[in-house]
């Protein structure tokens, strides 16, 4: 069950950062989205799960809020991007760049 201060604070991280990734160190999908992104903006914040204390109950909380229960876990500008796959579609697609400029 995840509390409703941590459901909050993705909430928060959500809507506060115009690129919000929801990560795991160990992941190579997550550092693939990690690099797509990075070559676009320095400026995504990145949480990594895997280090933080509470990054189970996170992303149980993303699993609510998404119906994503997988990392990375990609929003920008409030909006649920998806996982690594929606992001190299959007960057092959020429919508990537364009998406994240938006917001910044």
């Amino acid at each position: 069950m995840v509390s409703a201060q941590t459901t909050e604070k993705v909430k928060q991280l959500i809507k506060t950062k115009p690129v919000f990734i929801a990560s795991k160190t160990y992941c190579p999908y997550c550092s693939a989205t990690k690099k797509t992104i990075e070559q676009i903006t320095k400026e995504a914040y990145v949480l990594e799960l895997d280090e933080e204390a509470d990054g189970a109950e996170i992303q149980e909380a993303l699993l609510e809020l998404t119906g994503q229960r997988t990392v990375p876990n990609v929003f920008i500008g409030g909006q649920h991007i998806g996982g690594n796959s929606d992001v190299q579609v959007l960057k092959s697609q020429d919508k990537l760049e364009e998406k994240i400029k938006a917001v910044l």
